[in-house]
């Protein structure tokens, strides 16, 4: 008796775990392609700020490696949210295989992702700028003509 009961409660946890992670790729109408936009450019806007304060961070002579570490980990968390927006609601949900300009989005949101990575890997401010243009770039493509 007490096996099925913990059996049951994992049942009913496994299936309330799948209805919320999938939440996001049913066809419910709910996220707005604009607002996922204006959260790559916010990801981008916070890497940025936390490039700038790992530069200044090692430039100081008693080096807080507390305060560098979390800023280095706040730059790959925003980035790894950047490369999710792309990847799990973008690519897999919005870019639909048929569209004419297909190409051109899936090649810009992989630009995107690519320099992401890049942002990830240093702190060169250079991959911000070309973030910032694709991020326009797609929109132009995307928002603009749907």
């Amino acid at each position: 008796m007490k096996n099925i009961k913990i059996i049951l409660v994992i049942i009913v946890l496994t299936m309330i775990t799948v209805n919320v992670s999938a939440h996001c790729e049913i066809p419910c109408g709910i996220y707005e392609d604009s607002l996922r936009i204006s959260l790559i450019r916010e990801h981008v806007t916070t890497i940025e700020k936390s490039m700038n304060q790992i530069l200044k961070l090692e430039k100081e002579n008693n080096l807080n490696y507390n305060q560098l570490v979390r800023w280095i980990n706040n730059k790959e968390v925003h980035a790894e949210k950047l490369q999710n927006i792309v990847t799990q609601y973008f690519m897999t949900q919005r870019i639909k295989v048929d569209a004419m300009d297909y190409n051109k989005k899936i090649s810009t949101l992989h630009k995107l992702l690519i320099y992401s990575m890049k942002s990830k890997q240093t702190t060169d401010l250079k991959n911000i700028k070309v973030l910032r243009s694709l991020v326009d770039q797609f929109e132009g493509l995307y928002i603009k003509k749907k």
